[in-house]
């Protein structure tokens, strides 16, 4: 298990050991967060990084990582724990053969009946130290829900009424993730530390293509990146994020390209892009333009 870091230089190394370049607001709210025990709530478009920066914490720090996916109708049995059914009828049964009247059933609802879901399971203090805690899309699980959170992100705790309350020895690390496809209460923000992971600029976004895609070529791993900054700016109806712009890098090489050819660009985009509209604005002639367009840059800051 590794300390938790003691700066924000030491928390945005530590994100670069594990291959995640953060802008300086992110390390510092990061380390912020670690320090006073807060939950982090990461907000921002979808392919951003804002999972990845959960699952590279609980690496670079060697945590166990406890995934919570929300989604529509999600309740606190999925969330938080449910009885094992089957195995507490078999145990009546079996009592009932022993005694004849079911009288000897003894001790029902103990512990080893209990599933443990990810939100229980974070509350149990593992050897190597407090776990990951991912919240992933809370904006996608239902008010009455985000409600439910209030008391495991304040106290974290929560009450179990067969066994009583159960109580983290050390509070989990924290990570809440939205997409924004609906606001999340103010109670619940007001219980996290906020920030707003945006696209990365061009300098950072190159660094990261080229750390997690070492198969790209230095100027196809330019080009690809100097491309999707430029379909970002357009009228997309969802601009690619730093996911796709990784994976496109990654079926470039896999097909030999060296430098950004408009015929195969054009014939990929599904890997880039993920609706048709948006495909279709792009392809043809507006592929050509952009990459002529960004060549003409770059060469226009190379004799800078």
């Amino acid at each position: 298990m590794t300390r938790l870091p003691t700066s924000i230089d030491e928390t945005e190394a530590l994100l670069a050991e594990a291959d995640y370049i953060a802008d300086r607001s992110l390390a510092t709210v990061l380390f912020l967060a670690l320090r006073m025990g807060r939950p982090l709530f990461l907000e921002g478009e979808a392919g951003v990084g804002k999972t990845e920066i959960a699952k590279v914490l609980a690496a670079a720090l060697g945590r166990k990582l406890i995934r919570l996916q929300c989604y529509e109708g999600l309740d606190q049995a999925a969330a938080l724990y449910e009885w094992n059914y089957a195995a507490q009828m078999i145990a009546i049964r079996q009592a009932e053969a022993h005694v004849g009247d079911g009288s000897g059933v003894d001790g029902i609802f103990a512990e080893r009946f209990l599933i443990r879901r990810p939100l229980l399971e974070a509350l149990e203090t593992p050897p190597e130290g407090a776990p990951i805690l991912l919240i992933d899309e809370l904006d996608r699980a239902d008010e009455a829900f985000e409600a439910f959170l209030l008391e495991i992100l304040s106290d974290f705790q929560v009450t179990i009424p067969e066994l009583g309350t159960v109580k983290a020895a050390e509070a989990p690390i924290v990570i809440v993730t939205t997409n924004r496809t609906r606001e999340i209460h103010d109670a619940l923000k007001r219980r996290c530390l906020y920030h707003w992971v945006d696209y990365p600029s061009l300098a950072r976004e190159r660094e990261i293509v080229k750390r997690k895609v070492p198969g790209a070529g230095e100027r196809l791993s330019d080009e690809v990146v100097g491309f999707v900054q430029r379909l970002r700016a357009g009228d997309l109806f969802k601009p690619p994020g730093v996911a796709e712009t990784l994976d496109w890098a990654q079926a470039l090489a896999e097909l030999d390209q060296l430098v950004l050819e408009p015929g195969v660009a054009g014939d990929t985009l599904g890997v880039l892009l993920k609706y048709q509209d948006d495909i279709a604005k792009v392809r043809g002639s507006e592929v050509q333009r952009l990459i002529e367009e960004m060549r003409t840059q770059s060469a226009g800051n190379a004799t800078l």
